[in-house]
Order: structure tokens, then C-alpha cells, then sequence
């Protein structure tokens, strides 16, 4: 079987993105960023090896112009860009199996790409950039393949003007000075979905704390009292998610704090995103916190391999919500999965959870019906064998790619139990089922 034809059969919610006919193992990305005047200038080098035989290699890259391309360090027999996908014709057919690189110059002025879901992508603050990629928008500033499951490492280095901030997905490895600009270099090893891959630019101050798991905070310098109110907690909830999830799955984590104000906050990999809206010095944001910060867990470590899964993402986060709000002697997990199950019941209920369609993946009924999809399981099969579900199921998959078919058979394996009832009038029927 060949790559003709096939290149772009990625997930049905997002047709026209992603491939599965090569999979990436590193996005090396070199990028030089003006803030003022909003250009960028990038070169990446991906390295893939080839799932079916390829006589065509697409690549996501939106808002920005390809100006050279190689594959494997020779010209490519052909190369083409429409609004959303840069076609490459290697030289020669690459066999199922062989690792190849495509290096890609490119640059312009980058923007977010419009969608079902919003403008997505590369955005400009009042003074620095956020990038908010989900599901669809790491086209806008490099080349890459957009699908969730194709998990790559990341070395991004990015030069900007003196005085500003990177924060970039991974460690930082170096930052150096020249002629008024700086470059910081980063690198990510833990497979990384596109979508989660990020930078984040401003006038940022930069503390990190020690522990078991270090912690760097980007924010600016006049937040500094709110945010160490807001976060202060932060330890301690990563420590109780540890216990309640199994191990951290990174080596660090970062918050960024912006000087605007955001709509919501995001998730990247290792990293969470809020705006300065989202810190009072009160912890109005706590649940925000442990929402993103459990996306470590459900959504980052353990991906979803298709977007119809997205209830395990937001539903595992939601109830990440409910269980921090139990531990820290708010109210119960289970006096909020009742609270939110009365609204449920008054709203429509014509959303499959498994399957919600794209045009509903982030509507706010899967994002709590997932959640009491697992406070029924956890009524079911008992506190001990819930926890015992959740801490295996992130060590399997840890890294990975998972389906609601393999939660489902999980969580029937570890609680010794046929679950399919339980699961079905849940996650594939839609009217809400009473809580057991």
C-alpha cells in the first residue's frame, strides 16, 4: 500500500488534518520571532519513519509560506501549499519502515487559523504571543502532523527580542544573548501530541521552586503577590494527584500567567496556561488549577487516539476538580456530582459522551457527564478498586494513546466485574441514567 492517495485519513472530527501514513519521532524547530512588527521565521527539521510506502508527504503548516524544502537533504521531486497542508514529493518512494527527514524554511506573519471551535493557533497578546493549538492550530507555526496520536519529542529553540520572556514546551536547556536579542532553547523527550507542543512570549518574571516535582512559574512582575497566593497550593496538589493518579508524568511542570486576560486557561504539555483574570490572591482559581494541572495525567501523558475520546481528557479533569475539592474540605465529590447530575438532568440530552460529534467535543456535558460517568463507576466497584483503576490505567498507557473500548476493558479487568451495563447507558446512550 502506498502513501498515494491516503496521506490525509486522519480523524474524522478534523478531516483534511493529520495523516497516519508516517509517524514523527522529533520536531526540531528553530524559530526567530519579531514581536513587533509579528513575523516569524522558521526552520523545522522532522524526522518520521514511514507507516506505508510514501510517494507523497503532507504536512500541516497554515498562515505561513514554505520558501525551501528538503527531504532527506535532497530536493523533493514536488512541492505544493494550499491554505492548510504542504504537499512534498520525495525523490523517490520511501519504503514502510525507513526513517526520513524533511527539512521546511518557512516564515510570515502568523495569526490563528478559523475552525469549528474558534480561532486556534498562534496568537498575539498586548505584548507577546500564546499559542492555543487545540485541536487543530500548531499549523500556525510549524509544519507538523496535527493528530493526537502521532507523539513526537521537541527541540524548540526561539529567538526574540531583548527583555522578553520564552517559556517553551520541555526543559530549558540554554538562553543566550546577542546584538538585542535572546535565544532560549528548549527540549521536550516525552512523546508530545502536536496540539500540546507550545510557546509562550512576554515581559515575563521567571521563579522556579525545588521538590519533588520542580515548578516554574512565567508571570509578570506586578502579579507576583496573586500568583504566590493562587498557586501556593500547587505542591500540594500535585502531590495529592501522585497519590490519587499515580506518579507525575514529567520532570517539571510550569505555569504561565499572562498579562491579558483569557477566556479560559489551556493545557500544554507539562505546562498550563491562565490569564491574568484567573489570579485574585483568593484562590478563585483553584478549580481551573487542578483542572489543568490533572491534564498532566489524562489528556497529556495518557493522549487520546482519536478526538471522539475527549471525554477522557475533560471528564477525568473534571473529576480531578471534584475529588481536590474533597481532599481540601470543600464540598464532596459526591455532593458535586449530585449538584451537577440535577443540572444534567435539566438540560438536553441528546449527546453521546463516546461519540459527541465535533461540533460538540468541548461542550460542557461531556466535559460532567464524563466526570459522573466515573463517580458511577467509582459507586459501583468501591473506593479501593476505583483508585486501584485510575493509578493502572495511567501507568499502561503512560505516554500513549488510549480509547474508551480500552478504559472500559480496563476498568472491567481490574474490578473483576462485567462493567458493559454500566458503560453503555453512560457513555453510548443519551439519556442520563440515575447515579447508583
Amino acid at each position: 500500500m502506498t502513501g498515494r492517495g491516503v496521506a490525509f485519513s486522519g480523524d474524522p472530527y478534523t478531516p483534511g488534518v493529520g495523516t497516519w501514513s508516517y509517524r514523527v519521532e522529533l520536531y526540531d524547530l528553530d524559530l526567530d520571532y519579531r514581536v513587533e512588527t509579528n513575523r516569524l521565521d522558521g526552520v523545522a527539521v522532522i524526522t518520521a519513519v514511514a507507516v506505508v510506502d510514501l510517494d507523497r508527504i503532507d504536512l500541516g503548516l497554515s498562515k505561513l509560506k514554505a520558501s525551501k524544502v528538503k527531504v532527506d537533504g535532497a530536493r523533493p521531486a514536488r512541492v505544493s501549499q494550499s491554505s492548510h497542508v504542504l504537499s512534498v514529493r520525495p525523490p523517490s518512494p520511501i519504503p514502510a519502515g525507513q526513517r526520513f527527514t524533511v527539512r521546511v524554511e518557512y516564515g510570515g506573519r502568523p495569526g490563528p487559523r478559523r475552525s469549528t471551535w474558534g480561532p486556534l493557533g498562534w496568537e498575539e497578546l498586548a505584548d507577546g504571543v500564546l499559542t492555543a493549538s487545540q485541536p487543530i492550530g500548531s499549523s500556525t507555526w510549524f509544519p507538523c502532523n496535527d493528530r493526537p496520536e502521532d507523539k513526537a519529542a521537541y527541540r524548540i529553540r526561539v529567538a526574540v527580542e531583548e527583555g522578553y520572556t520564552v517559556a517553551a514546551s520541555g526543559r530549558l536547556i540554554e538562553r543566550t544573548s546577542r546584538s538585542g536579542r535572546s535565544s532560549w532553547l528548549y527540549e521536550q523527550d516525552a512523546p508530545t501530541s502536536a496540539y500540546l507542543a507550545t510557546v509562550q512570549i512576554g515581559h515575563y518574571t521567571v521563579r522556579s521552586s525545588r521538590g519533588p516535582v520542580p515548578v516554574d512559574r512565567y508571570h509578570p512582575a506586578e502579579l507576583r503577590a496573586r500568583v504566590d497566593e493562587d498557586f501556593a497550593r500547587l505542591p500540594d496538589m500535585i502531590g495529592f494527584f501522585a497519590r490519587v493518579f499515580g506518579p507525575y508524568p514529567f520532570s517539571r511542570y510550569a505555569v504561565v500567567v499572562t498579562e491579558d486576560e483569557l477566556e479560559i486557561p489551556l493545557e500544554a504539555q507539562a505546562m498550563a496556561i491562565f490569564g491574568a483574570n484567573h489570579v485574585d490572591g483568593r484562590h478563585g482559581s483553584d478549580r481551573l488549577i487542578a483542572h489543568e494541572l490533572a491534564h498532566q495525567w489524562f489528556g497529556n501523558s495518557v493522549g487520546v487516539k482519536a478526538w471522539r475520546d475527549i471525554w477522557l481528557n475533560e471528564g477525568f479533569a473534571c473529576y480531578a476538580e471534584w475529588l481536590w475539592s474533597e481532599e481540601r474540605g470543600g464540598p464532596s465529590a459526591d455532593a458535586l456530582a449530585r449538584e451537577h447530575h440535577r443540572m444534567l438532568a435539566a438540560a438536553p440530552q441528546d449527546l453521546v459522551v463516546a461519540d459527541p460529534g465535533p461540533v460538540a467535543m468541548f461542550d460542557d456535558r461531556v466535559y460532567k457527564r464524563g466526570a459522573l460517568t466515573l463517580h458511577a463507576l467509582r459507586l459501583t466497584i468501591g473506593d479501593a478498586a476505583f483508585f486501584e483503576v485510575l493509578r493502572t490505567w495511567t501507568a499502561a498507557h503512560r505516554h500513549g494513546s488510549a480509547d474508551t473500548a480500552a478504559f472500559t476493558a480496563h476498568a472491567a479487568a481490574v474490578a473483576g466485574r462485567p462493567l458493559a451495563p454500566l458503560f453503555a447507558a453512560w457513555l453510548h446512550a443519551t439519556p442520563l441514567p440515575p447515579l447508583p
